[in-house]
């Protein structure tokens, strides 16, 4: 039985996105020896040995363990090992590298600050990243990025976009998204779905009622919202957001809809954009596969082979090259035929 086969016939659990965070491709190491680690890395660093060998180590760990490994380093070296990387490696290699050395938090931080660094704004990357994490990994990525740029997420957010896109984020960034129950509530489904397809002045819908909705209500409540809108309405959301918002606000409400109906699928999706056409997306096919790594990248790699008809690690194979190519093919871990 193939992996995706495997994955396929066990996931009867494919709606329940709570399971998507156990289908990591990356696990812990089990015999773990933090100190022989950092001594093998150090030795790699100093002698400029082979940068397979710092891929290979790297990408075996999951990032507490790596954690474990930078404190180790720092305490029996006095140095510091990410530096270190950033002086043995450049471009997409060390971008990998790097980022998979740093905890979530600190990785998401440095994503979103490079979204808004210089002239124009990545907004695809910031509603990527505000609409999958949880509320929790969000009140992390607040803090760290206090901590490391000196200003608060929200203020830069709110200097780099514009209204109605900027409430959305900013209402996303506040991580007020109520927990997932088991109790359905109808009444609250119609009620929201009311509201989605109330009409205000000059047939416009209310951007605060939206942001509300899209922002607070667990992700099964929101599916079952946009069913019965479907079913109340016979016009899907997507259509109606295309109809009657524009822009980076649009944008990103579809986003939060792709990402709510099936996040692997979205990211199955993302990682067919960067990669098609000429010239490929490192920053994001990076990102995409550092951020999901111990996520769900296995439900990703199902999602993307049924959608398809190949393999994300052979489209992988084919479109990067190098020390950069067998980083991120660690992180995949698998062809699936």
């Amino acid at each position: 039985m193939t992996l995706t086969d495997e994955i396929l016939s066990s996931l009867h659990l494919a709606d329940k996105t709570s399971v998507w965070g156990t289908l990591g491709t990356i696990k812990p190491l089990k015999n773990f020896e933090p100190e022989l680690i950092a001594d093998r890395l150090h030795d790699t660093l100093t002698n400029k040995g082979d940068q397979q060998t710092i891929i290979d180590t790297v990408t075996s760990l999951n990032n507490e363990q790596r954690q474990e490994v930078i404190r180790l380093y720092k305490e029996e070296q006095k140095q510091d090992l990410l530096e270190n990387v950033k002086k043995a490696f450049s471009g997409d290699l060390e971008r990998v590298i790097v980022g998979l050395l740093k905890t979530p938090a600190a990785y998401d931080s440095q994503e979103l600050k490079a979204a808004m660094k210089g002239l124009g704004t990545d907004e695809a990357a910031l509603s990527e990243i505000l609409t999958t994490r949880s509320n929790e990994q969000l009140q992390a990525i607040r803090v760290c990025y206090k901590q490391e740029f000196k200003t608060d997420l929200e203020k830069d957010i709110t200097s780099d976009t514009k209204e109605p896109h900027t409430a959305l984020l900013l209402a996303l960034v506040k991580g007020k998204r109520e927990k997932e129950s088991r109790i359905i509530d109808y009444g609250l489904i119609e009620q929201d779905s009311k509201m989605l397809s109330n009409l205000g002045p000059k047939n416009n819908p209310n951007d605060a009622q939206w942001i509300t909705i899209f922002t607070e209500r667990p992700k099964g409540h929101l599916r079952r919202v946009f069913d019965h809108y479907k079913k109340s309405t016979s016009v899907d959301i997507e259509d109606t957001i295309n109809k009657h918002f524009k822009g980076d606000f649009q944008k990103s409400l579809l986003t939060s809809v792709a990402v709510i109906k099936d996040t692997p699928l979205y990211f199955a999706d993302k990682l067919n954009n960067v990669m098609k056409g000429v010239g490929t997306d490192d920053k994001a096919l990076s990102r995409i596969l550092i951020s999901r790594s111990e996520e769900d990248l296995l439900s990703i790699r199902v999602a993307y082979r049924r959608k398809y008809g190949k393999s994300l690690y052979s489209t992988i194979q084919s479109d990067t090259k190098g020390d950069y190519r067998s980083a991120l093919l660690l992180l995949c871990r698998a062809e699936d035929i």
